[in-house]
């Protein structure tokens, strides 16, 4: 793709840099302790943890691919951003009064409160080294497309990418990370939408888009017989995935964590499902918009930059490829945030240095932040190797094959009393080794690439294995399992917030229900 860049493009680059530098050391000033570094001081209000939450799930990834996807098969992919408000739901009203009421900084700590010290020593290097390799599945993703927009090799992509990212992380901690995040959100979403409505306006009307696409374009579920994105995939893959992302996912829970109060996080999730409305409107419609434009495409990834380029004036263009960074760094530095927290709460604090005091730990938290993504660099390299595979297929593999052991043990730790300790720990160590193999496999196409069902499919079938096993086994050791004192949903909501009227909440919940029952119904059975 030819680079469409000229001084001024650059020009807008460079004080978006500036600017957000700035921002994130600003925030970051003066913040000592474990609790500000790692939790923003309790401090987060609703605006800023819904706006952090939906810019951390925003990557250049998604903004790219996500155009590319509705190019070739249309809204479908959108399932994965309108069906996260039932799992938003699960993490606002189930999750989180149990995470606020043990007082936790972390998910591994957590599960020691309901499943004792073997299973958080192993789950604090299982989510770890899962973020690690997240973070380097992200930071290859956003590299690859800054190297196609710069002209850059692969290797000063990611170095530049990773300082970029790092740099207030290791110094201002959570509260750098969410304020940021929430600026860079509404970059993203103000840009994608002027590409849009230039867009649309270079169509014509939506009815002129609406005829100009195949008409299985506008389904959100196609045949079970699709090869890229059968319906069973969607509907029983995808929650297994989404429970794990929303739900117990360090990186998304610890903003809620970070929150003035269960009210303010609650509220917050709830902005977040709000805002996923938007997608399609923004991230998806440029695909189409561009399939209207510009029929016949080669590669469908380059749908989003072709209307970039040839639709978007000079100085919009440097904001689109500002924005893009923006994505990639909201993504990045929330997963490092997460990970140096792991370490330092989790591995270090409770098994190496009980004693270490507050400033101690956020040193500590700084070191890992910065070894963390030297390693994440590697790691992006790797992932260079893999072949085959578009980057948004890539990189939700990754996280699918990462992701039943541990809904598994949260989903059942929550909502069984019976789910004992030994079968925890024996879910978390045995239940990730077929998925890691598998994972392997697959992306190696070994034994063949037809070998395989779709990816969110083995995420099922591991989930079904690793629930009955954790079941049975829990059956099993029912009287020589360890008991730790757990509170009941009531227990949790009575002790942080019994002065808490909860149902201007639920009729938040209740209209954003009937707006995603209605879209869905508008798209299947009238468009």
């Amino acid at each position: 793709m030819e680079n469409g860049l000229n001084l001024f493009d650059f020009l807008v680059i460079s004080l978006y840099v500036v600017g957000l530098v700035i921002v994130g050391f600003r925030v970051g000033m003066n913040r000592d302790g474990a609790q500000d570094y790692f939790l923003a001081g309790k401090s987060l209000n609703w605006k800023t943890i819904g706006l952090s939450i939906f810019g951390t799930n925003i990557s250049p990834m998604m903004l790219i691919s996500s155009s590319g996807v509705a190019y070739a098969y249309g809204m479908v992919a959108n399932n994965f951003e309108w069906l996260a408000w039932i799992f938003l739901i699960l993490m606002a009203m189930l999750f989180l009064p149990h995470y606020l009421s043990t007082k936790v900084f972390t998910m591994p700590e957590f599960i020691q409160k309901r499943f004792g010290n073997a299973s958080r020593d192993l789950l604090s290097w299982i989510v770890f080294i899962q973020i690690t390799i997240g973070v380097g599945s992200v930071l290859y993703a956003g590299s690859i497309l800054m190297g196609q927009l710069m002209d850059w090799p692969l290797w000063l992509s990611l170095l530049l990418m990773t300082l970029l990212s790092a740099s207030f992380t290791i110094t201002g901690g959570l509260k750098a990370v969410a304020i940021t995040d929430a600026f860079q959100s509404v970059l993203m979403i103000l840009a994608c939408a002027v590409l849009t409505a230039i867009g649309l306006a270079k169509v014509g009307s939506l009815e002129a888009l609406y005829n100009s696409v195949p008409k299985a374009h506008w389904k959100l579920f196609r045949p079970a017989s699709d090869s890229a994105y059968p319906w069973p995939a969607i509907v029983f893959g995808y929650p297994v995935m989404a429970i794990w992302y929303w739900c117990t996912n360090q990186t998304i829970v610890q903003r809620a964590l970070g929150a003035k109060n269960l009210r303010e996080a609650q509220k917050g999730i709830l902005f977040t499902g709000y805002l996923k409305i938007l997608v399609p409107l923004i991230f998806f419609f440029p695909g189409l918009l561009c399939l209207a434009l510009h029929p016949g495409l080669e590669d469908s990834d380059e749908a989003f930059m072709t209307m970039v380029l040839n639709y978007l004036p000079h100085g919009m263009i440097g904001l689109i490829v500002a924005m893009l960074m923006a994505a990639l760094v909201s993504t990045v530095n929330s997963m490092l945030n997460s990970a140096s927290t792991v370490f330092t709460l989790d591995i270090y604090q409770n098994k190496i240095n009980a004693q270490a005091s507050s400033k101690q730990l956020k040193k500590i938290g700084q070191i890992i932040t910065a070894l963390v993504a030297l390693i994440a660099f590697f790691i992006a390299f790797g992932l260079d190797a893999v072949e085959g595979m578009n980057l948004f297929d890539l990189v939700n593999s990754i996280f699918s094959f990462l992701s039943p052991s541990l809904a598994v043990v949260f989903l059942l730790g929550i909502l069984w009393k019976k789910a004992t300790s030994q079968a925890a720990y024996y879910t978390l160590l045995f239940g990730n080794i077929p998925s890691i193999v598998i994972g392997i496999c697959y992306l190696a196409d070994w034994p063949s690439k037809d070998f395989w069902p779709h990816f969110l499919l083995i995420a099922v079938y591991l989930f079904i294995g690793l629930f009955v096993f954790m079941v049975v086994v829990s059956l099993l050791t029912q009287k020589s399992s360890l008991t730790t004192k757990f509170p009941t949903l009531s227990d949790a909501y009575a002790s942080i917030a019994e002065k808490y009227n909860n149902s201007s909440l639920w009729w938040g919940w209740g209209i954003l229900a009937c707006i995603m029952i209605s879209l869905y119904l508008t798209f299947e059975l009238i468009v």
